[in-house]
């Protein structure tokens, strides 16, 4: 349970209905997470995560009628608040890297540990990225890619070298005080540097960091 008591609210689709009906029991056991619609396709999911204003949107990537990459997009762009995360059979580098662009906060595989999928779920609602291994090597493998086709970086929209630093650090998952004592400043010129790297992005949380910073190719895999 969250601090404040607060469940998180989860909206499903997957159009097989067994898929949806096994994530629901797999979810029944936590007492902080509850299940509040099911969605059979894309159209359905978007429409329903605008009604509901979950806190995250499981998606399946192939779902008819609108497909998980584009309903993520309508979704981001109708409720900012909700996170999603793709549900797939397969981490394929060709679709990964525009999940991520999408404004999905990860990618479950389906063949993993209910755990992982537990977590991953958390993560999202706190405003975190979960990419596993392989989902994080194919967003830089697509990411190096497109580099070697030309694809122009951009600049580093004004930051300085330490927020760059800090950035990269934040990206890769370090705390305020682990970055702190690598860089060996405190907590809050830590907590000074990361407000103004988000005012100067114009980001509003870290898993909008990590996807920044992955197009910037400050982290990789």
């Amino acid at each position: 349970m969250t601090a404040d008591n607060h469940k998180i609210r989860v909206l499903l689709a997957d159009d097989h209905a067994i898929v949806r009906e096994g994530i629901k029991r797999i979810l029944a056991g936590e007492t902080d997470i509850e299940v509040v619609g099911e969605a059979a396709d894309g159209v359905e999911a978007v429409a329903l995560a605008t009604r509901l204003r979950p806190d995250v949107a499981v998606l399946d990537i192939s779902m008819p009628r609108l497909d998980g990459i584009e309903a993520t997009r309508q979704i981001r762009a109708a409720v900012p608040e909700t996170h999603t995360l793709a549900l797939t059979m397969h981490a394929d580098e060709s679709y990964v890297f525009q999940l991520i662009k999408a404004g999905a906060s990860g990618c479950v595989l389906k063949h993993d540990p209910a755990p992982d999928f537990i977590e991953a779920i958390r993560s999202a609602a706190r405003g975190e990225p979960f990419l596993y291994p392989q989902t994080a090597n194919a967003v830089a493998a697509d990411y190096l890619t497109r580099v070697e086709r030309g694809e122009d970086r951009e600049t580093y929209d004004g930051l300085t070298t330490r927020e760059k630093e800090i950035l990269t650090l934040i990206a890769q998952g370090d705390t305020n005080q682990e970055i702190g004592r690598q860089l060996f400043i405190s907590v809050k010129t830590v907590q000074t540097h990361r407000a103004h790297i988000l005012e100067k992005l114009r980001l509003h949380d870290r898993t909008q960091l990590v996807r920044y910073a992955i197009r910037k190719g400050l982290i990789q895999a």
